[in-house]
Formats: structure tokens, C-alpha cells, sequence
């Protein structure tokens, strides 16, 4: 890893880092959160809303089992509901953490040090809660199974041409690297809280996930190549990922759906969202856990600028939809479009156009973009509109497509929203675990910059992997 000179460390008006830090500091900071912190308040209050919200989840899958996806609102035509609304939404969410990863890790953009630690667990999470909802919507859940290739004396075998099957290898791929990664990240701060526990017991728990970590320039030199290694394997899953997701759609013939922009859209509103919910945690957790000094103006000026981009993107493609329905000369397709704005769901379209086109355009100020509450409000909004168009997208296709005869009217159950509370409810209550027992900041990282920001001077007895090179 190449370390910043300190001439643009110091050009820098609002610094990756808050100058003043030492080694000894940015370990205690970041370390006595997970050792010597007790949680607070608001940490407690979350994981209680959190865990309530994961007992209704349970509550709701166990009725489904029991009773089948008939407690839904699904029907025919809209045989897709909530279900896979919130996949969708789910796996959009997931994408910012390994873009802020492995993309930004490959470009060098240093100013991801202080949030992709969290940004990956985020990814882990989601993805976690997206994996689900395919699940559920099988009705028999533990029948699932069927999904992958295996020698069986029924000869059933997956429908590989189906874009459904693709889900299946590219989410369990998608996660499994991403777990890698996050880990692999992970193992040079697991020895630092090793060293630094009191408790024996709790020692030894961070010793056994260190893997024997000595910090030697043997272990630097190989961390390196491996992180380096799961990034560039990682990175293109930010674009196969959501473009299979797309593909689930623009396979199909429904209008609507049939089109060829769905898989760079598809990936440029997963970062678009994705990027809302890494501010979504950012801020709170920074005044919760007293991080200003790591997570700075400049972290949420960026991720400012990335929502602005994407987002710019994502109305693009809602342009281009239209554009396209209009220049096609396709009756369903010019119908579809006016039913979207105009029809039963007009409520759900006209929502995410302001949520989702008209509200990003105040990131062009600068001023919004450095205003933390502005900010905070803008995420929330943005995560709401992207939910919409996932909601737009499925079921204003489905409940009037080709035959008039045919048409129908989706309404969501008390158990659609139960399932989508509850899938909140897990990822609250495993981030909240996340950031209590392990570093939500890469203290090894964080140490880099520190030697960048000093001239390279270090402490006494203080080894950096700058070195290794």
C-alpha cells in the first residue's frame, strides 16, 4: 500500500483524518470502544428495536411455513409482491460496501480508510437479509436445495438459461468474496484488540480469529498481496451482481421489464442506494461512538458527491425508460409508461421521481453536502425512493401487462410488512453487535495515514506496512 505524501495531506482542506493523531491514540480511540467502552444509550435502545423487530421476522416466517406465501398479497397477476421488492433493495444496499472496498481500494482514494469497515459489514448484513427473500417466496422454504446442480435419482436439474439460477451462484459468490475481504481486513486489528484485552478469555477468542498475527513483514507482505488480490476479484462483482439482479427483469417479455438498460441501471441505483445507507450509519454511529475525528466533513462531502453522481445516473435511466417506451412505437410500452405516472400507482412513481431525482439535486451546494443533518435526511429519503422504484418497477409491470382481462390489483398484508420490518430488524441487530465487538474503523489503516500525516516519522517500537516495500 502506498502511503500520501504529506504536502497533500496537508493541501487538504478538510482532512481524511483529524490531524493531531498518533499510533498510540488511533489504536486507544478505535480500541476502547470494543474493550473498554461500555455501550450507551443509544446503543442499547437500538439493539432493543432491533431485536423486536427480528421477533416479528420470526413470527412471520414461522406463519409462512406454516400457512404458506397465500398470507401475502401476491395473486395473479402480481405474483411477484414484497418479496422481491426487498431483494432488490437489499442487494442494491450491499453494493456500496464493496465499491467503497475494492473499487476505491484499486483507484487509491485514501478517504475510504475511516468507513469501509463498516461499509463491508453493511454489505454482509444486507446481503444476509437479500438472500431471504428469494428463499421465502419458494413457499417451501426447505426445498431450496433444488436450486443447485447435485447428482439426484429424480434427474432434476436446474434451468440454467433462467436468469433466477444466475441469482443463486452470483449472491452465494457475491458474499462469499465479500466475507473473505472483510475478514482478511479484519485479521491485523483482531491481534491489536488480542494484545491489548485484559480478559484472558477475551484474549484468546481475538487470538484464535487473529490467526497467529505477529505483525512480522512476512505477514505484511502477504496481507497485502492477498487484500490486494480479493479486491480486484471483488470489484467486478459490484457490476456482475446487480446486472444478473437486472437481468431478472429485461429477460422477461412483461412491458416494463423487456429492455436493455435494466443492468447498468440496476448497478448505478445499487451504489445510488447504497452509498444512502453507508451515510445512514456513518452519522449516527460517529456521534454515538465519538469517531468525528475518523469519520470527517470530507467522508460525508464525498459520499455526497458519489449519491449526487449516481444519482444523476439512476434519473438518466428513468429518462431513458421513458424515452424509449415512447420511441419504440410499442403500444404496451407507451401504455406502461402512462400507467406508471397516471394509474393506481401514480402515488408510488411520483414518490421516488421526488425522492430519487428532485431531492439529490441539492447536493450540487456544497453547504448541504457538509450539513450533517442534511445529510442524514437526504439518506433517509433516498433509501425510501429506491425502495419505491423497486416497488414501481415490480408491480406496476406485472398488474397490467398484456391482457385487460387479466389485470389485477396488488395489495400488501400485514405479513409483507412484517417480513420487510423484521429483515430491518436483523440488519440493526447484527450491525449494532458488529460495531460493539469488533473495530467499525481499520485501525491498521487509520495508522497509515497517521505515518503519512507526520512525514513518515513513527513511534518508537512501532512497525508499519509501509515498510514491507
Amino acid at each position: 500500500m502506498t502511503t500520501v505524501p504529506l504536502e497533500q495531506v496537508e493541501r487538504e482542506e478538510h482532512p481524511v483524518i483529524e490531524p493531531g493523531h498518533t499510533y498510540a491514540s488511533v489504536t486507544e480511540k478505535i480500541t476502547d470502544v470494543v474493550l473498554r467502552r461500555p455501550p450507551g444509550m443509544a446503543w442499547w435502545v437500538g439493539l432493543m428495536i432491533g431485536m423486536g423487530l427480528l421477533g416479528l421476522f420470526a413470527i412471520a416466517v414461522t406463519y409462512l411455513v406454516v400457512k404458506g406465501i397465500g398470507i401475502w398479497g401476491v395473486n395473479i397477476p402480481v405474483a411477484w409482491g414484497f418479496a422481491i421488492v426487498n431483494f432488490v433493495w437489499w442487494i442494491g444496499i450491499g453494493h456500496a460496501g464493496t465499491f467503497i472496498s475494492a473499487m476505491l481500494l484499486l483507484m487509491r482514494q485514501h478517504w475510504r480508510t475511516s468507513i469501509n469497515r463498516f461499509a463491508e459489514a453493511m454489505t454482509l448484513f444486507a446481503v444476509m437479509c437479500a438472500g431471504l427473500f428469494p428463499l421465502l417466496h419458494l413457499g417451501r422454504i426447505w426445498r431450496f436445495y433444488y436450486l443447485f446442480p447435485y447428482p439426484n435419482p429424480m434427474q432434476l436439474w436446474p434451468q440454467f438459461r433462467s436468469p433466477l439460477v444466475w441469482d443463486v451462484f452470483a449472491v452465494s459468490t457475491y458474499f462469499t468474496v465479500s466475507l473473505l475481504f472483510w475478514y482478511l481486513g479484519l485479521v491485523p486489528d483482531l491481534a491489536t484488540l488480542r494484545d491489548r484485552a485484559r480478559n484472558r478469555a477475551v484474549r484468546m477468542i481475538y487470538g484464535i480469529f487473529a490467526l497467529g498475527w505477529r505483525g512480522s513483514a512476512r505477514h505484511w507482505r502477504r496481507y497485502q498481496s492477498a487484500y490486494l488480490l480479493l479486491g480486484g476479484l471483488a470489484a467486478p462483482l459490484v457490476v456482475s451482481v446487480h446486472s444478473i439482479v437486472g437481468m431478472d427483469f429485461a429477460a422477461a417479455v412483461v412491458p416494463g421489464w423487456h429492455t436493455t438498460i435494466f443492468p447498468p441501471y440496476f448497478v448505478a441505483g445499487a451504489i445510488f442506494s447504497g452509498f444512502a445507507m453507508v451515510l445512514t450509519l456513518a452519522i449516527p454511529m460517529r456521534w454515538a461512538f465519538g469517531l468525528q475525528d475518523f469519520i470527517t466533513i470530507r467522508h460525508i462531502d464525498n459520499c455526497g458527491k458519489l449519491l449526487l453522481v449516481t444519482g444523476l445516473i439512476v434519473a438518466y435511466g428513468y429518462s431513458a425508460e421513458l424515452f424509449m417506451g415512447w420511441y419504440s412505437g410499442d403500444s404496451y410500452e407507451m401504455y406502461m409508461n402512462l400507467n406508471r405516472a397516471l394509474g393506481p400507482y401514480r402515488w408510488a412513481y411520483w414518490t421516488l421521481i421526488l425522492c430519487n431525482v428532485i431531492t439529490p439535486q441539492f447536493l450540487w451546494i456544497r453547504a448541504v453536502r457538509q450539513s450533517i443533518p442534511l445529510m442524514f435526511v437526504i439518506a433517509l429519503i433516498v433509501q425510501l425512493g429506491m425502495w419505491m422504484e423497486r416497488f414501481v418497477i415490480v408491480i406496476t409491470s406485472l398488474h397490467r401487462d398484456f391482457m385487460p382481462g387479466a389485470w389485477g390489483v396488488y395489495y400488501p398484508t400485514f405479513w409483507d410488512y412484517a417480513t420487510l420490518l423484521g429483515t430491518i430488524g436483523l440488519f440493526f441487530t447484527g450491525f449494532l453487535l458488529f460495531a460493539k465487538f469488533l473495530p467499525v474503523i481499520s485501525i491498521s489503516e487509520v495508522r497509515e495515514l497517521v505515518h503519512a500525516s507526520d512525514g513518515g516519522r513513527h513511534e518508537p517500537g512501532e512497525f508499519h506496512p509501509s515498510y514491507v516495500h
